[in-house]
């Protein structure tokens, strides 16, 4: 057994409210149009590469920047160009451009061509239509995949991945082939890949681990050939046993426990925030103002692995994402969705229980977004869609409890932050260390005078940033 389990003490036991977690994935059908914004990463805004009126195929690249921080962003359906305008994107705080594509009849692919060592693999996977089959596909010809990714060279992965557009999935959205390239006097002896999934409600990746296990596990390989680590720590919580026991046996079968191992975490909140997850899997503490790479160290989510495995074998770009669609649906459940998929047209397919008073959030319930126009779409940072019912809590003034403060994960004065930006105090936000917030929401969540203190911290380094 590869398994490692390690004792957590600290954070908060939510309630998990985890009822799709044993819903199958589902492919949602094409949407009639896709909006995209041309931000769905951290980093440089692209540019717009085509006009209003052009046809574009799926897969297409339609927007780049030549920003060295900065993912592309490709056409998920196969239409033409009906708008481009500027939206509001509450994801980060900012107004960005975006194109509206409107869906055609047919759709054509313009995927991008694979190492010629992989073609074969191409071709055999591009004849397979069940998920199913692709896993058993893999895992028998898996020894050779291996030897076949090792033969190609670093830098030809990581630009595949660049042009690809992968980001980090898992909320944060960060270019992952800036990952791949830490500077040279960064040594990376660790990776970890995060399928810990902690807030309540989201159940993707979770699913993913369970039915794209292999091609997870796959994705994880070309991160650790790339980065040539001693050791990828497979991160996942104890609630999630039957996932845990499916990686251990694929890492087994593919003849990796040598390198490899699962660490079992106990579920607590926020398990899955890269710093904390670090701490408790390898007992190192990030510098404040800090990245992992600062103490060796790499962190990518689990789709974020298949992901970067679309991309390598198949020359797929990222087009599309799994998503949990729960809380007041009729339908809910783990979905394929098109990035740029309009909230409105998921929720049309998975039976809203209309309400007068209802919040959509995107994401989970602690670091998610609300939102009030049902016409935003999925971007490449959205895990989860989740309605609510029922009436906000109205805000009231800080009682000086600090219970924000006992429970930041991060050590910090959360209740400080609000007091700041409401008096556009923000160069004391920055001296407060308002950046090393990982936004986890923990402070919000225990406030019994119901403060948005996330919203403020999140105002506070938008207006930061902008100086």
């Amino acid at each position: 057994m590869t398994i490692k389990r390690v004792k957590f003490t600290s954070g908060l036991k939510l309630p998990e409210n985890k009822v799709t977690e044993h819903m199958p994935v589902a492919r949602l059908e094409l949407p009639s149009k896709v909006i995209l914004p041309l931000q769905q990463h951290f980093g440089q805004q692209c540019n717009l590469l085509v006009k209003k009126g052009e046809k574009v195929r799926t897969g297409q690249l339609i927007a780049d920047s030549d920003s060295f921080i900065s993912a592309p962003i490709h056409s998920t359906i196969t239409g033409v160009v009906s708008s481009v305008f500027k939206m509001i994107n509450p994801l980060a705080n900012s107004i960005v451009d975006a194109a509206e594509i409107t869906a055609s009849e047919e759709e054509e692919l313009d995927f991008q061509s694979v190492n010629p060592v992989l073609e074969d693999i191409r071709k055999e996977l591009g004849s397979l239509r069940e998920n199913g089959e692709i896993e058993n596909y893999l895992s028998g010809k898996i020894k050779e995949l291996f030897d076949k990714i090792n033969s190609i060279e670093n830098e030809e992965i990581i630009a595949s991945i660049k042009n690809a557009g992968i980001v980090g999935l898992g909320g944060a959205a960060f270019p992952t082939h800036v990952k791949l390239r830490p500077p040279e006097d960064k040594k990376i002896d660790s990776i970890i890949i995060n399928g810990c999934e902690c807030e309540p409600y989201i159940t993707a990746d979770h699913r993913i681990m369970l039915e794209y296990g292999m091609q997870m596990l796959i994705g994880a390989y070309i991160f650790y050939k790339v980065l040539n680590p001693e050791k990828v720590y497979i991160a996942i919580e104890d609630n999630k046993e039957d996932a845990i026991i499916n990686i251990d046996s694929l890492i087994a079968k593919s003849g990796l426990a040598d390198n490899f191992c699962v660490v079992s975490l106990k579920s607590k909140y926020p398990m899955g925030a890269e710093k904390t997850l670090i701490k408790n899997v390898l007992k190192r503490k990030v510098p404040m103002g800090g990245l992992p790479m600062d103490v060796g160290v790499v962190v990518n989510n689990v789709g974020t692995c298949k992901a970067a495995c679309d991309a390598i074998l198949k020359g797929q770009p990222l087009i599309e994402k799994i998503i949990s669609v729960t809380g007041a649906v009729a339908n809910p459940g783990n979905f394929i969705v098109r990035i740029g998929t309009p909230v409105s047209e998921i929720l049309k397919c998975c039976g809203e229980f209309r309400s007068e008073i209802r919040e959509i959030i995107l994401g989970g319930p602690m670091m998610g977004n609300d939102i009030n126009e049902e016409n935003f779409p999925v971007t490449k940072a959205v895990n989860c869609i989740l309605i609510k019912k029922g009436l906000p809590r109205n805000e009231g003034n800080c009682i000086r409890c600090g219970r924000c403060v006992n429970i930041c994960p991060m050590n910090l004065l959360p209740l400080n932050y609000v007091n700041f930006v409401k008096n556009s105090k923000f160069e004391m936000c920055k001296e407060y260390y308002i950046s090393s917030c990982i936004e986890c929401g923990s402070c919000a969540y225990v406030c019994p005078s119901a403060i948005p203190i996330v919203a403020y911290i999140k105002t506070g380094k938008s207006i930061l940033a902008g100086k």
